[in-house]
C-alpha cells in the first residue's frame, strides 16, 4: 500500500518537482511546434487563458487561507494536462 505525501513534510518538494517536470516537458513540445511552424492561433491562446485560469483559482486558495498545497495544485493540473495532451501530438 502507497503512502501519500499529503499533509506530511515532503507535500511541497513532491509538488514542485511534478510541476517542474511538467513544466520542462510542455515547454519542449511548444518550443517544437513553434520552431516547426505547426504551433496553431488555439495553442497560442490556451497558453495564455491557462495561466489566467490557474492564477485565479491560486489567489482564491491563498486568500481562503488554504495550505500551499491548494495554491499549487492549479499549476499543477493544468501543467500536467498540457504534457499528457501534447506528448499524443509527437
Amino acid at each position: 500500500m502507497k503512502k501519500r505525501a499529503r499533509g506530511s513534510s515532503l507535500a511541497l518538494p513532491l509538488s514542485m518537482a511534478r510541476l517542474t517536470a511538467a513544466s520542462l516537458e510542455t515547454i519542449f513540445h511548444r518550443s517544437v511546434m513553434m520552431a516547426q511552424g505547426t504551433c496553431s492561433q488555439a495553442e497560442y491562446k490556451r497558453m495564455v487563458a491557462e495561466k489566467v485560469a490557474a492564477m485565479q483559482a491560486s489567489t482564491l486558495a491563498m486568500m481562503t487561507g488554504r495550505g500551499t498545497a491548494s495554491v499549487m495544485a492549479p499549476y499543477l493540473t493544468r501543467t500536467r494536462a498540457n504534457a499528457k495532451r501534447l506528448r499524443r501530438k509527437v
